[in-house]
């Protein structure tokens, strides 16, 4: 993950090639040099030779490899064999497989397992595992029949020992004991295989977590845990949300949907508009309105900071039209009069259904803090592929028309490249006219999941498993959107430290 992955893709299909290469060439030479040559004779218990009634399906699955008529190479025999073929033998054949065999064939087959597991390509860890531990399971009963003359069974030890292997690693126990009643069509083994697995996971859990688990902490992926401990109730949805929003608004203009979604990684967005009905009173320091504040004056980026951000990441775009946007906005300077105006019409427009509001008339950098932090109506959710999808069809309109004569799309021209929707990156940034307005309102989503800031994470917790949902807007009393909440806010390492920062503040 450190030396192969951030790197180009071609790296990691030499690291696969070398993998295969190297896997080749270890099970080619360990089969030819350390493989014994048995023959289909064993010696029975008063030391005559018998011949072992072999079934047309072992006479097809034996590897001669170099050896002798009527001999075979055990190794090679587990080597060459598919995984299910040689499991299948390790559980039915009987005195096949020398221990030394056995033995190498463990080590090698584990450490080889252990290196192919971390290459980039789509492979399992359940046969294999199933495989090494059958392979242990039946020199354990080679080492008994041998060296302490006990009359067992090997098939059973190798479905035992396979049972420890594969169950000590995935840490799975049910299911598995299932599994393996079910592929050996014997309910009989039902309890020994239950002891085994529950010994196998107090065992490795003993050490630390199961392989699953483990590498879902290093790619950091946010897995949600079946409930919240009964102390996290100390908190609610307004502490463990994201107050730092991108929002866009019902009407935007392209310049401002490239730009936030070049400069962003969220996979949704929510459609916004100033709370125009409560700003009067928001400036006069309404108590209601102004708890928006408390929520967001911490950590939001204000308008105005956000703008120059976007308006930043513009200047890299090939289009020259694009570039000079921002350099224009910045190049007048308005003076202390104009700007009193530009509020004044903005608290006085109204636009139906949504009012259009655009990137530039964002607020200016002498507000106040109160006015930087107007109250923002939610009207619902638009997520990213969506926008994408938008603006490689061109569905916009100019500025001196009206949305209505915007291009509609039908859910399957919108849905037409699931799952691998296009990227804002492979988007030809030159053929788009950067003053043109994209209206959302008909593609998003209006009525999403809401809850409110003073909910507890317990039933934010439920709500959000178990409708499987990926993002969650918090919404205050009035309407207003006060932060969002996504699986990384509700995973137990967040949480725990939002605790203790709760603690702190008390």
């Amino acid at each position: 993950m450190r030396n192969v992955h951030p790197k180009a893709r071609f790296v990691r299909v030499l690291e696969s090639l070398l993998v295969s290469m190297v896997t080749t060439l270890v099970i080619f030479l360990a089969s030819m040099t350390l493989g014994e040559c048995r023959d289909l004779f064993t010696p029975t218990t008063n030391n005559t030779t018998t011949l072992v009634s072999v079934s047309e399906d072992v006479n097809s699955t034996i590897k001669h490899f170099f050896c002798p008529n009527k001999t075979y190479n055990d190794m090679a025999t587990l080597f060459f064999n598919p995984q299910e073929v040689a499991i299948h033998q390790l559980f039915h054949q009987d005195g096949t497989f020398s221990p030394v065999t056995l033995t190498i064939f463990f080590v090698l087959y584990f450490l080889l397992a252990c290196w192919t597991y971390g290459v980039s390509v789509p492979s399992g860890l359940f046969v294999p595992c199933l495989l090494c531990g059958a392979a242990f399971g039946r020199l354990v009963a080679n080492v008994l029949k041998v060296n302490i003359g006990i009359d067992i069974y090997s098939g059973t030890f190798a479905l035992i020992g396979a049972a420890a292997f594969l169950g000590g690693t995935v840490r799975m126990t049910i299911s598995l004991t299932v599994i393996l009643i079910e592929s050996t069509n014997e309910i009989t083994y039902g309890l020994p295989i239950m002891i085994t697995l529950m010994v196998a996971k107090w065992t490795g859990d003993f050490f630390n977590m199961g392989i699953y688990d483990i590498h879902i902490l290093l790619k950091g992926v946010p897995l949600l845990e079946w409930e919240t401990e009964v102390e996290m109730d100390k908190l609610t949805a307004s502490d463990i949300m994201e107050p730092n929003l991108t929002y866009v608004y019902p009407h935007t203009r392209i310049q401002s949907l490239v730009s936030i979604l070049r400069t962003t990684v969220y996979h949704a967005f929510p459609v916004v508009t100033e709370n125009r009905e409560n700003e009067k009173e928001f400036m006069k320091g309404n108590i209601l309105v102004s708890n928006n504040i408390r929520f967001k004056k911490t950590n939001v980026l204000t308008r105005a900071g956000e703008q120059r951000r976007r308006c930043q990441s513009m200047k890299s775009y090939p289009s020259s039209e694009l570039r000079n946007v921002c350099d224009e906005q910045q190049a007048v300077a308005a003076p202390s009069e104009e700007r009193q105006d530009i509020l004044q019409q903005m608290l006085e427009r109204r636009h139906e259904p949504y009012p259009n509001l655009y990137p530039d008339q964002s607020p200016s950098e002498e507000w106040t803090m109160e006015e930087r932090f107007r109250p923002l109506t939610f009207h619902g959710l638009i997520l990213r592929s969506q926008l994408v999808n938008l603006l490689i069809r061109g569905v916009c309109y100019a500025e001196n028309q009206s949305s209505a004569t915007q291009p509609r799309l039908s859910y399957a021209e919108m849905t037409e490249d699931y799952p691998r929707f296009p990227d804002i990156h492979d988007l030809d940034l030159a053929l788009l006219n950067p003053r043109m307005i994209v209206d959302v309102t008909p593609y998003m989503n209006p009525s999403p999941y809401t809850v409110s800031p003073n909910t507890h994470v317990s039933q934010v917790f439920n709500l959000f498993r178990t409708m499987g949902l990926r993002h969650l807007p918090v919404v205050n009393a009035v309407g207003e959107i006060v932060g969002i909440i996504t699986r990384h806010n509700l995973t137990h390492e967040f949480l725990l430290a939002k605790l203790r920062q709760h603690y702190i503040t008390i």
